[in-house]
């Protein structure tokens, strides 16, 4: 230690160096750590879309339940959920949660602008729920819950729903769904398990309706859309099909355990009920699994069609169990078959209303001997032109009629580009009417009602105070939570591409009289 003090060895040797040394490990080691925590963050897959919606695991897909202005990445959709944006923050005082649950992430044309409707429909009548009901309560907050495109997420979407229930969010229904899908009956099945009182906008099938062999396998659902069995026996009544001159052509896989269609299944068992006697045994093709693409079902119809032509003269009428796109190539064969000289009506249900805006359908096919009929679910002109004395009104269409025009200005809208022709936009508003309706009468004295006591008041949805004056005609709910004798509209597929309004059918041969109280 000479030259150097005691003092300047302890601070060197000891403090300084060493303590230099030790200050410079533990930053090193920081700053690795960092650099780590850091690559870990930026390798991780954020999953998240938006507030309550997420991509699932081993999908690009955004599902769950959106509460927010969140599009979906759908700029079709963007003014409308907007627009329910808006008119959820303004609400003020007691509300309940509803929730539309449609595949807003839909790729498919036709059901994107099928989801589009409903959204617009669903909305006008939320807002003439808050702001044109004489300030009756609860205020119906909306919310969009998206199982997928195709369905296949259905299960997280539910749960999600059913946590819902509680808390600020009070979720007391469920409407949409849609189409006849076997995820979205599973989605059904599930949510009403919970006791979750769903309401079905445009689902048809007869196996997605309680009531089926005296029993309820969906305690809480109820319906805006007559079955396939009510729509099979208005358009028989309608039509006056005979067994004798009638064939049906159907879809073979409708049954299939993992890829059957609910939609066309009970369809084709409706319309094979009015066929006995039929001198013909029924004619199918082969789909593909997604029932939206071509596959090579087109070479099945071109077949279909030659047999068509091998009937006896006196056959005049095909009845089609069977999607929409199979529908649309079906309909291109016939035009091109070999008997152009003898002339066929088709008649088939409401997947049919897809086919005003399918770019892929040979319109001259419709010049050629050949009537294209549907069961539409609703249509603009049903309600305006000669009605019947009950069952519906022209005042109750032209009440939405003028919610539509104001939902092309900024104090109710804008809503987007709107069109009634395909039924959807007018069938959801009268789902989202009857939800509302629902709910309020169920509340009692108090302002919000218990989800036991929506699910219960279906059954008391009928009479002349109580019934839902629709725009698509009235709705008496029978004990299962059906539309007793719905107006169904007869529609027209034209050469020019529109849907011709024809007459109103009904499923029990006549309109329902003013009671309109379903028989036991």
């Amino acid at each position: 230690m000479a030259g150097r003090g005691f003092g300047t060895w302890l601070r060197e040797g000891v403090w300084e160096i060493p303590l230099r040394r030790y200050l410079a490990i533990v930053l090193a080691v920081v700053v690795t750590a960092g650099l780590v925590l850091a690559v870990r963050a930026l390798a991780h897959d954020d999953r998240s879309c938006a507030a309550g919606v997420v991509r699932p695991e081993g999908s690009d897909e955004c599902v769950g339940v959106s509460a927010t202005g969140y599009d979906w990445g759908r700029a079709p959709l963007r003014p409308v959920v907007r627009a329910i944006d808006r008119e959820n923050r303004s609400i003020k005082g007691p509300y309940v949660t509803v929730a539309l649950l449609e595949p807003f992430t839909a790729t498919d044309a036709d059901n994107l602008g099928d989801v589009l409707h409903e959204l617009q429909g669903a909305y006008l009548a939320q807002y003439q729920a808050n702001h044109r009901s004489n300030g009756t309560v609860p205020a119906i907050r909306l919310v969009l819950a998206n199982p997928g495109a195709t369905g296949a997420h259905w299960e997280h979407t539910v749960d999600q729903l059913a946590g819902m229930t509680g808390g600020k969010d009070r979720l007391r229904a469920v409407a949409g769904v849609g189409l006849s899908t076997a995820d979205n009956k599973r989605a059904v099945t599930a949510l009403t398990a919970r006791g979750i009182a769903v309401i079905g906008t445009s689902i048809t099938a007869d196996n997605l309706a309680n009531g089926q062999g005296g029993k309820d396998p969906f305690p809480g659902l109820a319906r805006v859309a007559p079955t396939n069995t009510d729509e099979a026996r208005a358009l028989t009544s309608f039509a006056k099909v005979a067994a004798d001159k009638a064939v049906l052509v159907y879809d073979q896989k409708a049954d299939d355990r993992d890829n059957g269609d609910p939609y066309s299944l009970t369809l084709q068992r409706s319309f094979e009920k009015l066929l006995k006697g039929s001198p013909y045994a029924p004619w199918s093709f082969n789909p593909p699994d997604d029932r939206t693409q071509e596959g090579s079902t087109a070479n099945d119809f071109e077949q279909i069609t030659h047999l068509v032509c091998d009937t006896d003269a006196g056959t005049d009428t095909i009845l089609f169990a069977g999607r929409h796109t199979q529908l649309r190539q079906f309909i291109n064969a016939l035009g091109e078959r070999g008997c152009q000289k003898r002339r066929f009506t088709l008649l088939t249900g409401d997947e049919a209303s897809y086919l005003t805006g399918d770019r892929d359908l040979n319109r001259d096919a419709l010049n050629r001997n050949l009537t294209v009929r549907y069961t539409a679910l609703a249509h603009p002109d049903a309600w305006l032109k000669s009605p019947p004395a009950t069952g519906g009104s022209t005042a109750d269409a032209k009440v939405l009629q003028e919610l539509v025009l104001a939902g092309q200005g900024d104090k109710v809208g804008p809503i987007g580009d709107v069109d009634l022709e395909d039924g959807q936009l007018i069938i959801a508003y009268d789902a989202m009417r009857l939800t509302y309706q629902g709910i309020r009468f169920a509340k009692g004295s108090k302002d919000v009602p218990t989800l036991e006591e929506v699910r219960n008041e279906w059954r008391l949805i009928k009479g002349t105070q109580q019934r839902v004056s629709g725009a698509s005609g009235w709705i008496c709910l029978d004990n299962h939570g059906n539309p007793y004798d719905k107006a169904v509209p007869i529609v027209e597929l034209t050469p020019q591409g529109t849907a011709r309004f024809v007459r109103i059918a009904w499923p029990e041969g006549k309109p329902p009289a003013k009671e309109c109280l379903p028989p036991s």
